[in-house]
Parts: C-alpha cells; sequence; structure tokens
C-alpha cells in the first residue's frame, strides 16, 4: 500500500505575528473502487480492507461530470451519484459483515450479560475502532431497547451511525474550473453538510508547484496569491525576487489560473482539503516553542544568536480537550516538567486544556519547579 508523506498547512499564529506553520501528515492511497465492491467487485475488498488504517477519508470527485463511476471518460456524468454510492458501499460492507454473525452474536451478548459497548466493539475492531468510538456512535443514537431487541433497521441505523463516527469523510470537489463544474457543485451542496466540502483543482497546484522548483513564481501552498517576477517589481523588489523571466505565453496561463481559481475561489483549495481533515477529527493544532517572545528557537531580540524574525519552529497535532500536559508528554516524554509559558508568558496549568488560539503556543521549562 502505498504510504505518501505529505505536507499540509494547518494554522496562522494566533497572537497576529506572521508565520505559518506545516505538519506532516500520511495520505494512503488506497485500491479503486466501482460499485459493487462490498460483494467483492474490482479491487473492493482490497479498497474496503485498505480504509480500515485510516483515520479520515478524502473522497475526490470529478465534479465536472467528465469521468463515469468506472473512471472512463464521459461528458454529462452526475458526480453526486459516486458520494451516494461509496458511503453505500462502506455500509453495506459493515452490515452484511454483522448480519452474517447476528445470531451468534446476540446469543454470546446475552449469555455473559455484555454491554452494548463490548459487543460491538468484538465486531466492530476489524474496522481500526475503538470503545471509545463504539460508545460516541451509541451515545449520539440515545437508543433504549437493548441490543438483543434491536431490529434490522436498528441495526442499519447503529451501522450508518458508526460508519459516520468512523469514518469522517472530507468531499474534495476537484476540477472545479471546468465549464460544466458549478450546477454539479450547485447540486452536492444541497445535499451534503457545507464541513464536508471542499473545492479544488489539483492540476493548479501541481502546476504552480512545479513553476516555484522552476523559479518562476512566489507561492505558499494553500495561498490566494501567486506573484512573479514583474509582480515583485512593482512591489519594490527590484531584482525581482530572483525570479525568471516568463514568456507571454506562460503569463497568460497564470492569468488564467488567477481568474479562474485563486480569485474566485480563494485557493486551489488542494491544502484546505487536509485541513478540513483534521477539523473533522477533532485536531488541534499546537505550537510548542522555546522562546515565547520570539516564537522561535533562540533568545528574544534576536541577540546570542537568537531569532530575529518571528517564526514557529515546530507544530503538533493533538486531539480536542487535550491538556497542556498532555501536550508537553508528547513533546518531550518523560523530561521532568518546571513550568510553561504561554503568550506573554503567562504560566499556565498541565491541567489546563489547549485549543484553536488558547494555550495553542507553549514553552515548555524543563527541569524541577
Amino acid at each position: 500500500m502505498p504510504r505518501d508523506p505529505l505536507i499540509g498547512l494547518v494554522g496562522k499564529p494566533s497572537s497576529g505575528k506572521s508565520g505559518i506553520r506545516s505538519v506532516p501528515i500520511e495520505l494512503l492511497d488506497v485500491a479503486g473502487l466501482v460499485p459493487g465492491a462490498h460483494q467483492g467487485k474490482g479491487l473492493g475488498n482490497k479498497f474496503l480492507d485498505d480504509l480500515r488504517h485510516a483515520d479520515a477519508l478524502i473522497h475526490v470527485v470529478d465534479v465536472s461530470g467528465t469521468t463515469d463511476a468506472e473512471g472512463k471518460a464521459t461528458r454529462g456524468y452526475d458526480p453526486s451519484v459516486d458520494i451516494v454510492w461509496l458511503r453505500s458501499e462502506i455500509v453495506n460492507w459493515i452490515l452484511g459483515n454483522l448480519m452474517q454473525k447476528w445470531g451468534g452474536l446476540k446469543r454470546r451478548h446475552i449469555a455473559i450479560k455484555a454491554t452494548a459497548v463490548e459487543t460491538l466493539q468484538n465486531q466492530f475492531s476489524g474496522y481500526g475502532s475503538n470503545s471509545a468510538i463504539v460508545a460516541r456512535t451509541l451515545d449520539k443514537m440515545q437508543l433504549k431497547q437493548p441490543l438483543q431487541d434491536w431490529t434490522d433497521d436498528t441495526i442499519a441505523s447503529v451501522v450508518n451511525h458508526f460508519v459516520d463516527e468512523k469514518f469522517p469523510t472530507v468531499i474534495a470537489l476537484n476540477k472545479i474550473d471546468h465549464a460544466d463544474s458549478d450546477k454539479n457543485v450547485a447540486k452536492i451542496a444541497k445535499m451534503e453538510k457545507p464541513e464536508r466540502l471542499v473545492l479544488c483543482s489539483a492540476i493548479s497546484e501541481v502546476f504552480l508547484r512545479r513553476l516555484v522548483k522552476q523559479g518562476f513564481v512566489r507561492y505558499i501552498p494553500g495561498s490566494e496569491f501567486v506573484d512573479t517576477r514583474d509582480d515583485l517589481i512593482e512591489q519594490g523588489e527590484a531584482d525581482g525576487g530572483g525570479l525568471k523571466e516568463m514568456d507571454e505565453k506562460l503569463k497568460q496561463r497564470i492569468e488564467n489560473l488567477k481568474d479562474m481559481v485563486l480569485y474566485r475561489f480563494g485557493s486551489t483549495g488542494v491544502n484546505q482539503v487536509l485541513t478540513r481533515a483534521s477539523e473533522l477529527l477533532g485536531l488541534v493544532p499546537v505550537f510548542p516553542v522555546r522562546n515565547i517572545g520570539t516564537f522561535g528557537g533562540g533568545e528574544a531580540g534576536g541577540g546570542g544568536g537568537g531569532e530575529k524574525a518571528a517564526v514557529f519552529r515546530d507544530c503538533v497535532l493533538v486531539k480536542k480537550r487535550s491538556t497542556v500536559g498532555d501536550v508537553y508528554r508528547k513533546v518531550m516524554g518523560d523530561a521532568p516538567l518546571a513550568y510553561v509559558e504561554t503568550v506573554g508568558g503567562v504560566r499556565v496549568s498541565e491541567e489546563d486544556e489547549v485549543g484553536v488560539g488558547k494555550n495553542d503556543i507553549l514553552s515548555f521549562k524543563v527541569g524541577r519547579a
């Protein structure tokens, strides 16, 4: 199974100082899927087995309608269908496995007087689940009847809620700059929760990153801005930032990309897909720094070899409701902790929670208090 590291932008410092930090994530490029996968069609079994290793799913949808359900080139295809049947395949895979064992599972549940969480976790562990995920699933459903009295409809509902909890999904609506995309985006937007949708143009992102490597543009992934040599000269950089001169054809391509993607949608959307996935998982970016004054690793004010610019040294992702102490142990391990400071040199407790804009910039002082 390919596992490709990718850098995703996750946040900006909440204090107003400049800087963006990235964190590495792992993308699992899973096998392709066709309708009927839960019955073993195509590479269905491989795809569904791959899902066990994922914390979140990114479903890339060709919103231009130029690719059908089997990946063949076409025109006028309704991409909303892909969203429906993909979820259906996952649900039917889990539901089918569960129903095959339900009779024996129910008898054992009664005999050992297990809780519903215990019984379901025994079945769902193979999908990468844990007891907390199962418990959240049942809590949200607020079921009153005991497991042995569940109807087929109740079991199907449990599986649907479990899929939502175990496989939070971002739907990346790709090829947004295609002429046929607007109507498809509008249809899908009526079907899905807005927090699940991200508009993107992967080919635009690839193009811009290639130009950066070739020295033609200045571009930060996830940004709505791209600067050419001419742009930087206009902004006062006499040498144009050291960028190469472009021919008229390349200049026009960049202007078209700006108009069709960056100015219209605010970015190519590729990095936003990764950020949205971390948000669905409830992950919080926290910035551990050595110097709380510069947000860097040296001494304040740049003296003694310290850092002159305010820049984050690192970023880690932690789960919601994590404490300062949880972050410390993730970063520093078992080293003794003297005290912790946040923005302004304010001391915080190990029991204080972290969140976006709350104790998310931390300086740990190692030693005995």
